[in-house]
């Protein structure tokens, strides 16, 4: 992105993002509204490209947007001690480990449904049995479904 300013279709294929979601972040705070030209398009500049670069691989990590926020806010005092983003990050540590011990629990137990049908019929389908009655199941925590 060598010219000092760009559409929001250009930023949006540079970046990876869709319009609607730069224009959501925008509407959340989490950027910077862009300048208008006269006929009100808006005007980008690089500050709004490192901006959605840093969102989107944050979003990536799975950091939510309340965090990415607290994040964005840290970066305005660059001189200030950076213990608050580690504080952040080592909770989102914490969250994707409980997710993944949550989701070796799922294959645990998918992998116990799914090695005991014998796939007859529905009637007396092992899959269905144990989706059927949760207290056959051994995952006693699944994950909410999305």
């Amino acid at each position: 992105m060598s010219d000092p300013t760009f559409s929001i279709g250009r930023l949006a294929r540079a970046s990876g993002c869709k319009v609607p979601t730069i224009r959501y972040y925008e509407q959340v705070g989490l950027m910077p509204p862009p300048a208008r030209t006269a006929g009100n398009h808006r005007v980008y500049t690089d500050r709004h490209a490192e901006r959605l670069t840093f969102i989107r691989h944050a979003r990536d990590l799975g950091f939510p947007l309340d965090d990415i926020r607290d994040l964005l806010g840290l970066t305005e005092t660059p001189a200030a001690s950076c213990a608050e983003a580690d504080r952040i990050a080592r909770r989102n540590l914490e969250s994707v480990r409980h997710r993944i011990q949550r989701l070796k629990l799922l294959e645990a137990e998918l992998e116990r449904m799914t090695e005991h049908c014998e796939c007859g019929t529905v009637d007396r389908c092992r899959v269905i049995e144990i989706l059927s009655d949760h207290d056959k199941c051994l995952a006693d925590d699944h994950p909410p479904t999305p």
